[in-house]
């Protein structure tokens, strides 16, 4: 019997997420393939639900809409903050991506989107929100 990927395996496997244009944006296809445990939050869920029931040496590939995906930009995720919060030794400047906390200990990324003399806008969207992204995978091993 062929084993597949259940809601609880562990998967290795190779993918490839670029825009509906074909600009990549992610993937492993050149390197190491990604592991990890279904449902441990490294895949999100439509990601997940495409390999379910694939198995070793499958391929898929699926276009998935900004609902499927990472969602629509929310303008309540754009956040002004004062310069001064912001470690003297890194230059801002519009579009660079910085590493925050927050309050329970998560880091999420923001990007800078307007600069002022003494304050910064940060949006913490998610970069691809807004975006169609074509997932393609093929499933490498599974335990």
């Amino acid at each position: 019997m062929t084993k597949s990927v259940e809601k609880d395996s562990t998967v290795s496997l190779h993918f490839n997420l670029t825009l509906a244009d074909g600009s990549p944006v992610d993937g492993t296809s050149d390197g190491e393939p990604m592991n990890f445990t279904m449902g441990d939050g490294a895949m999100i869920e439509p990601f997940e639900n495409v390999i379910l029931g694939l198995s070793v040496g499958e391929k898929q590939q699926v276009s998935l809409d900004p609902r499927e995906a990472f969602g629509f930009p929310d303008d309540e995720n754009k956040h002004w903050m004062d310069r001064a919060e912001f470690k003297m030794d890194v230059e801002l400047q519009e579009g660079l991506v910085i590493e925050f906390s927050t309050p329970e200990g998560e880091n999420i990324p923001g990007s800078l989107v307007e600069l002022t003399e003494d304050k910064v806008l940060v949006d913490f969207n998610h970069p691809l929100a807004g975006h169609e992204i074509i997932f393609s995978v093929e499933v490498v091993d599974i335990k």
